[in-house]
């Protein structure tokens, strides 16, 4: 297995920093992979925030689920999907431009993943840790002020990093999925009943599946954090689009 295989075999998210600070020059090796990215059309439809501010940082910490691990992180960088650039850019020049729909906003959003998965690996590789913060994508109203974003940029996700205690290297990796489950031929293959409680019995251990599967799903999909979630997306949606756009 060469070394990159390696890297991305054995990351895992890193919720405990140290005190040791990441530096300048790590930072911006960092955030060049992040400009290496691919991208669409090469236009890179994000823009990545650098959060130094230490109350920002605190205020983060609080509306992102109330994680204050966010707060000690060394380095906090936030993904925004940014559609507002090149349609300003267009106006410049009067390009007489659409307003930006569903499938810009997408598309900007995956510009904006790819580029702060980038960061996850170069930080990996600086033998630094990180962990993906999707808590920013609630509370759009709030994080729209916070972070001064325009009409067209969502905070499609946050990114904090640092040196890992060793408790936290030494956590053990959550298995993934056999391929069989995740990869489909040519098309997509529903499953069945059965096929998917084999998938997910991994994840209930030695408990009762459907007990695990029912405290799981009150746990997760139907918590307040993933309906607000919801809800905040489609706010910044309606915000952007004319209806039946």
């Amino acid at each position: 297995m060469n070394e990159t295989l390696r890297l991305i075999e054995q990351r895992r998210s890193m919720r405990a920093f140290t005190g040791q600070s990441v530096t300048p020059e790590e930072k911006e090796a960092i955030l060049r992979a992040a400009f290496m990215a691919p991208t669409a059309g090469c236009q890179q439809l994000y823009t990545i925030i650098d959060v130094t501010d230490q109350s920002l940082k605190d205020a983060l910490a609080v509306s992102c689920d109330n994680q204050p691990f966010i707060a000690r992180a060394p380095v906090v960088l936030i993904f925004c999907a940014d559609c507002q650039k090149w349609l300003d850019a267009y106006r410049d020049t009067g390009c007489e431009p659409r307003e930006p729909g569903a499938g810009d906003v997408l598309l900007a959003v995956d510009d904006a993943l790819i580029a702060a998965q980038n960061c996850v690996m170069a930080a990996d590789s600086l033998g630094l840790g990180s962990c993906y913060i999707g808590d920013v994508m609630e509370r759009y109203e709030y994080h729209r002020e916070l972070l001064h974003l325009p009409q067209y940029v969502f905070p499609a996700a946050m990114l904090v990093i640092g040196h890992p205690t060793d408790a936290q290297l030494r956590r053990q990796k959550p298995s993934r999925a056999p391929a069989r489950y995740i990869v489909h031929e040519n098309a997509y293959r529903p499953m069945t009943a059965e096929d998917r409680r084999a998938l997910f019995s991994a994840y209930a251990g030695d408990k009762d599946y459907d007990e695990w599967m029912r405290a799981f799903c009150r746990r997760k999909y139907n918590s307040d954090f993933s309906v607000e979630m919801s809800r905040s997306v489609a706010a910044f949606l309606r915000s952007v689009m004319p209806t039946g756009q």
